[in-house]
C-alpha cells in the first residue's frame, strides 16, 4: 500500500508546532528574556558588526544562514541508505528537543555576554585553555564549512546556470536595499514590496540568460564573492541579502509544502514526460535494515549523516557570532532561535520528501544523489500550482544555492571572529596582521580553495559531518556550564541529556570512520592503495581522532567547572568580567 507523501509532512509539523507553543515558551522563561533589558546590539551599536536589526530582516539572515547544504544531503542521503522511517523520526523527534534547543539556547547565552563567541563564553568559565580548545575547534570546522559549501555551490551553478545569473542579481539587489534602508533611511514596507518583486524577477531573467561555467571554474570567484561579503559591515550586504533571499526561500519551501497538500488532494498535473498519480506518493523503502544498503550501521552514523537537519553545531557560531549582535530586543530569540531551527527541520523534511518522491538514486553518492532529487522532486511538487518543472527545478535549484551562499560567507564571517579572539589583543606585528580582517578572511579561503582543489572534496563531507556534530555537543556543554555558574537552582537537564548524547553518538560515529573504515578496511584489509588515497585516509583518520580527543578534554573541563559549582556555597550569576552580580 503506497503511502502518501503528506503524512510525512503533516508529522512533522505537528510535532514541531507542539514543541514551538510548549518547550519553546518553557525554555523562554527558562532564560528569563526580558524586553526591558538591553540588548548588545543597542549597548554596542557601531555600524559594523553590532547593528540592531527587526525581527523579520534577522530572522531572514538567521534562516539563510544556518539553512546550507547539510540538511538537504544528509536527510536524502539516510532515506536512501537505511529507508525514510529512522530518517523521518530522527529528524521530527530530534530537532524540536536537541536542535531547536541547541540554537536557542545559544543564542540566549550569547545574548547574556555582550554578544560573544561560545569560545570566549566557556573561557570565561573554565579558563584561558578551555576557550582556546573550543576557538582552535570552531575555526577548523569553518574552513571545512567554506571549502564544501564552496564546492557544492559551484556544482549547482554549473548544473542550473539560470540559478548563478539569478544570484547575482539578487545580491546586486541587496546592495541597493542597504544603501535604501540604512543610507537614505527609506521606508522599509514599500522598499520589501519593491525589492522582493526584483528578486522574483531575477529567476526569470536567469531563465533568459544563464551564465555557464564549470565548477572548478565557480569556486574561486565564489570564494572572492565570500571574502569580499564578509568583510563588509553587515548592514552593506549581510543583512539586507539575508532578508531579500528569504522570501525566496520561504517560496521554496512553503510553496513546495502546500504543494504536497494540494497534490494529496489533486495529484500533479500532466506536465511534458510526468504522468499524474493520485495522490503524491512515497516510492522508497521505509526501513532498509540496520546496515542500510550500503553496509554501514545506522546506530551511530545515522546521527552523523542527516547533521543539519536535526542539530548543527555551526548553528551555534551563527546564534553567538552574529545574530546575538543584532537582535533587537530579547524576546526575539525565541522565534529566532528556536523557530528558526524548525525552519530547518522543514527543509529537511522536503528534501527527505523529494527523494521519496522521486523514488530513484542518482549516481555519485552525496551532492550526486542530493541535487538531481532536492530539484527534481521540488520541481515535480511545484506542478501542482500549474508550474512547469523546465521552470520548477531550476528555481528549486535557486533556493538551495541561496541557502549555500549565505551560510558561505557568513561561515567565513565568523571564522574571522574566532581567529581574532584566538589571537586576542595584538601585541606584536605579526599578531596585528593575523587580526586584521582581510587577512585572516584571505587566509581562510586560501586553505578552502586548496582543499577543494586537491580533489578530495568528497573526503571532507564525513569530516564536516563529524567535526559539526562535536561542535554541537560542546555548545550545549558550554550553555549547561553557563546556566551551572548563573544559579545552583537552574535544572541541567534540558542541555545536560543532548550533550552527553551528542558527545557519545558523536565520538562513536568518528571512532568508527576512523579505526574501521579507514585503520582496518584501507590499512588493515586493503590489498593495494594508491600513495593519494593513503594520505587521504591517513589524513582522516588523524583529524578524526584529534576531534575526539579535543571533544573528550573540553567535556572532562567543563564536568569539572560544574561539579565544583555545584559543591560551593552561593551560585549568583557570573557576569562577563567573572565577578557576582551581588
Amino acid at each position: 500500500m503506497a503511502i502518501a507523501i503528506i503524512w510525512l509532512v503533516l508529522g512533522v509539523l505537528v510535532l514541531f508546532s507542539i514543541g514551538y507553543l510548549t518547550y519553546s515558551r518553557y525554555l523562554a522563561q527558562f532564560v528569563e528574556l526580558d524586553d526591558s533589558n538591553e540588548t548588545p546590539a543597542h549597548k554596542y551599536e557601531d555600524g559594523q558588526e553590532y547593528v540592531p536589526a527587526k525581527k523579520p530582516v534577522l530572522l531572514g539572515h538567521h534562516y539563510s544562514s544556518i539553512a546550507g547544504g547539510a540538511p538537504i544531503v544528509g536527510p536524502i542521503t539516510a532515506g536512501v541508505i537505511w529507508g525514510w522511517i529512522p530518517a523521518l523520526l530522527w529528524i521530527a523527534i530530534g530537532n524540536p528537543l536537541l536542535g531547536a534547543t541547541h540554537d536557542f539556547i545559544s543564542l540566549s547565552s550569547s545574548l547574556r555576554h555582550e554578544g560573544k563567541s561560545i569560545g570566549h563564553i566557556i573561557g570565561e568559565y573554565v579558563g584561558e585553555r578551555g576557550k582556546n580548545m573550543l576557538l582552535w575547534f570552531a575555526f577548523l570546522t569553518i574552513i571545512l564549512v567554506v571549502a564544501v559549501f564552496a564546492y557544492v555551490v559551484g556544482v549547482v551553478f554549473e548544473k542550473y546556470p539560470s540559478a548563478a545569473t539569478a544570484s547575482i542579481l539578487y545580491i546586486a539587489l541587496a546592495v541597493v536595499f542597504g544603501v535604501y534602508l540604512y543610507q537614505l533611511n527609506l521606508p522599509f514596507g514599500p522598499g520589501t514590496v519593491i525589492f522582493v518583486i526584483g528578486v522574483f524577477a531575477s529567476v526569470f531573467v536567469g531563465q533568459q540568460y544563464p551564465l555557464e561555467l564549470s565548477a572548478t571554474t565557480w569556486v574561486p570567484i565564489i570564494l572572492v564573492y565570500a571574502f569580499i561579503a564578509s568583510v563588509l559591515p553587515v548592514w552593506t550586504l549581510l543583512q539586507p541579502r539575508d532578508y531579500l533571499s528569504s522570501f525566496l526561500l520561504y517560496a521554496g519551501v512553503g510553496g513546495a509544502l502546500l504543494a504536497v497538500i494540494v497534490g494529496t488532494i489533486g495529484g500533479w498535473l500532466d506536465i511534458g514526460a510526468i504522468t499524474p498519480t493520485q495522490p503524491l506518493t512515497v516510492n522508497i523503502s521505509g526501513y532498509n535494515g540496520f546496515w542500510g544498503v550500503t553496509d554501514q550501521p545506522l546506530f551511530p552514523l545515522l546521527f552523523i549523516t542527516i547533521a543539519c537537519g536535526t542539530i548543527s553545531g555551526f548553528h551555534s557560531l551563527v546564534s553567538s557570532g552574529t545574530t546575538s549582535k543584532q537582535l533587537n530586543k530579547e524576546s526575539d530569540a525565541r522565534v529566532i532561535g528556536y523557530g528558526g531551527m524548525l525552519g530547518e527541520g522543514l527543509l529537511a523534511t522536503l528534501a527527505l520528501a523529494s527523494v521519496a518522491l522521486v523514488g530513484k538514486v542518482v549516481e555519485g553518492g552525496g551532492v550526486g544523489q542530493a541535487l538531481p532529487n532536492f530539484a527534481t522532486g521540488g520541481g515535480i511538487m511545484l506542478t501542482t500550482f500549474g508550474i512547469d518543472p523546465s521552470f520548477g527545478a531550476p528555481f528549486m535549484a535557486l533556493v538551495m544555492v541561496s541557502f549555500l551562499l549565505t551560510s558561505t560567507d557568513t561561515a567565513l564571517r565568523l571564522g574571522r571572529y574566532m581567529f581574532e579572539e584566538i589571537v586576542g589583543t595584538p601585541e606584536t606585528e605579526v599578531e596585528s596582521v593575523a587580526s586584521n580582517r582581510y587577512f585572516n578572511a584571505g587566509l581562510q579561503c586560501v586553505i578552502a580553495y586548496a582543499l577543494v582543489a586537491s580533489g578530495t572534496w568528497s573526503d571532507l563531507w564525513p569530516l564536516f559531518g563529524g567535526a559539526n556534530q562535536l561542535l554541537a555537543a560542546l555548545a550545549l556543554l558550554t550553555a549547561t556550564v553557563w546556566l551551572a555558574n548563573w544559579d545552583r537552582s537552574k535544572q541541567l537537564l534540558s542541555t545536560g541529556v543532548p550533550m552527553a548524547l551528542m558527545t557519545f553518538v558523536t565520538i562513536l560515529g568518528l571512532l568508527y570512520l576512523a579505526l574501521y573504515q579507514n585503520i582496518w578496511l584501507k590499512f588493515v584489509q586493503g590489498s593495494s592503495m594508491s600513495l593519494g588515497s593513503a594520505l587521504s585516509a591517513g589524513v582522516q583518520t588523524v583529524i578524526a581522532l584529534v576531534l575526539v580527543g579535543l571533544a573528550l578534554s573540553l567535556v572532562k573541563i567543563g564536568y569539572q567547572n560544574i561539579t565544583s559549582v555545584g559543591s560551593e556555597p552561593g551560585g549568583a550569576p557570573v557576569t562577563d568580567g567573572g565577578e557576582s552580580d551581588d
